[in-house]
């Protein structure tokens, strides 16, 4: 991939993009490696000598060609705020392994997802509350998706066993039952290539400096044994539009003068203290309360798993109770937030901030006084506000470009070094990129420049270059400018696409559209997340779709510049297998 010279001149970078600086949502996201070749070990023998992979490829899942680190493209609206990522983590992922004794391999490794997602500036807090369903949640800020805690098993009634992705109310703990899968960044893909975070995300808590220590003998991360000094900074965003802090807060939540110290679950095991019930003596006849309210207000008479093989207590995240539901022996009432915890049913609070001073709630990250993780690790079983953000196809309204990455990232010079007759000059450089350094003694005449060095190499990311002698010269001027770019995998291609609806909704012949679906009423409509087979406007059919809430479907259509006739057009969503729903003359081609 070619680029025109594009030369770094001291004292004269002008940022093409803008950003609030107050503005957590747009300026809380780590971009510091956005220009560096995201890096796996595939096996611990790698990992002992620090032999990294830049491409790789196992089973169903590889990268073969170089892709860079997490976000790459930042827009913001009044209402939204929308980041490309490739979804890979700026530390050195992997490697993974299906046992502890760690000689079985994990069957997948990490792939670019060109994620493009969206969350929404201001929070609904509705009154029934949204479960958070396997798959995305959320996006950290190094631009690895966020994942609930549930590992996508759920306890059986029918088959006495547990089974993957059914309905079911005792629904298995991931961190639990998958986190000996997990990396040292306490992370994991699945099938996909999709790298993510259930608990703690304890890699990217490090690169922001958030009380975490690194060895780099045995390259791995634990809680520093310190005592905090600082708050925690935003680790993600949910789809609710709340952010997500790491687990020290100020000790009182409206007092940034409190003091720091970590916050404090609300969820405790169900092993006969705290007021819960002893599961290991009473067996899983009952599920808690919180999972009463959530389950859509059933009987708290749901059978689980005996305690047998791997379902000891703690198994199933409705092995863990909310204190706030128990009853507190030493002052005959419940369990109090803000006196004998910290974070309520959802993992979060009202507070005040660094970022925040005036207040917001916000979700926090739940480790136990050890450092290991807690339930409900990031967020609890349920979203506090309205999760009305979520992976798009392309972004259909005026947006501001608030940091563009890779190709587009702009280097910074360093001031220079003289010494011994010698200049050093030293520049952030976009990682598999090409530069070179040229040189006048007049900076009037532009033809005067001369290449005093070509083809240097970042390595990884900051380069250097000397030029030799410049003590007898009065005076030099140097610029330095990126050449060319190696080829590599871009996180993909935002599409800019005008919004409609349908029914009702029009659009002309070559435009490139997201249509907003609201179904007919019947036949009833399927659950939020029902999978679709397609998606047809006449003879069009959409090119993405997605289905994150019960009743509407959104759908990206690139109309064609010769597309007959031009006229009212039947619009059709046909689920896997079924309902199909045919809206007559929904939608009109112009």
């Amino acid at each position: 991939m070619k680029t025109i010279f594009t030369p770094i001149v001291f004292g004269a970078l002008f940022v093409a993009f803008a950003a609030c600086a107050d503005d957590a949502r747009t300026n809380s996201w780590l971009t510091t490696y956005s220009g560096k070749y995201a890096r796996v070990y595939t096996n611990d023998a790698m990992k002992n000598v620090g032999n990294t992979l830049t491409n790789w490829s196992v089973g169903s899942t590889a990268q073969t060609n170089v892709a860079y680190c997490g976000i790459q493209e930042i827009y913001s609206s009044t209402n939204w705020v929308y980041v490309r990522s490739t979804g890979l983590a700026g530390y050195i992922m992997g490697p993974w392994y299906l046992n502890s004794a760690r000689t079985m391999m994990f069957p997948n490794l990490p792939t670019n997802q060109k994620l493009l997602y969206r969350f929404p500036r201001t929070n609904g807090v509705p009154a029934t509350k949204t479960l958070t369903g396997g798959g995305q949640i959320g996006i950290f800020v190094d631009g690895v998706e966020m994942f609930n805690s549930w590992d996508a098993y759920t306890w059986s009634t029918v088959s006495n066993t547990d089974a993957q992705n059914i309905s079911g109310y005792w629904n298995r703990d991931a961190y639990i039952n998958e986190g000996v899968t997990f990396d040292p960044g306490y992370a994991h893909q699945q099938q996909g290539g999709t790298y993510h975070y259930h608990a703690n995300p304890i890699g990217l808590r490090y690169l922001l400096g958030d009380h975490v220590t690194y060895n780099s003998a045995t390259k791995t991360y634990s809680e520093d044994t310190n005592t905090p000094t600082k708050h925690s900074p935003i680790l993600a965003w949910t789809s609710d539009g709340y952010p997500v802090y790491g687990p020290y807060g100020y000790s009182n939540a409206t007092n940034a003068n409190s003091g720091i110290r970590r916050m404090i679950s609300g969820y405790v095991l169900r092993d006969g203290t705290h007021g819960t019930e002893n599961l290991t003596n009473v067996g899983r006849a009952h599920l808690p309360q919180w999972a009463v309210r959530l389950y859509s207000n059933i009987s708290s008479n749901q059978t689980g798993a005996p305690f047998t093989g791997i379902h000891t207590n703690g198994c199933y995240m409705e092995d863990k109770d909310y204190l706030g539901d128990c009853f507190n022996s030493n002052t005959g009432t419940n369990y109090q937030q803000s006196v004998d915890f910290d974070l309520d049913e959802y993992n979060g609070r009202f507070c005040v901030t660094p970022e925040f001073p005036g207040g917001t709630y916000a979700y926090f990250v739940a480790i136990t006084s050890n450092g290991a993780p807690q339930f409900p690790y990031n967020i609890g079983r349920a979203f506090r506000g309205s999760p009305v953000g979520g992976t798009v196809s392309a972004i259909s309204e005026t947006v501001v470009t608030n940091f563009f990455g890779n190709t587009n990232t702009i280097s910074e010079m360093n001031s220079p070094v003289v010494k011994n007759g010698s200049v050093t000059l030293s520049w952030s450089a976009l990682e598999g990129g090409s530069y070179q350094v040229e040189a006048t003694t007049n900076l009037a005449d532009s033809s005067g420049w001369t290449v005093v060095q070509s083809g240097i190499k970042p390595s990884p990311n900051q380069i250097t270059a000397t030029n030799v002698n410049a003590a007898s010269l009065d005076k030099r001027f140097y610029r330095v400018g990126r050449s060319s770019v190696a080829n590599f995998d871009s996180a993909g291609t935002t599409l800019f696409a005008i919004a409609a609806n349908a029914p009702g909704g029009s659009a002309s012949r070559g435009q490139t559209v997201i249509i907003t679906i609201t179904l007919p009423s019947s036949p009833p409509n399927p659950p939020a997340g029902a999978p679709i087979t397609s998606v047809t406007i006449g003879s069009i059919t959409a090119s993405s779709s997605s289905y994150t809430t019960s009743g509407t479907v959104t759908a990206l259509f690139t109309i064609p510049s010769n597309y007959t006739p031009t006229n009212s057009q039947n619009v059709t969503v046909q689920f896997n297998p079924n309902p199909q729903y045919v809206l007559t003359g929904g939608f009109t081609i112009n």
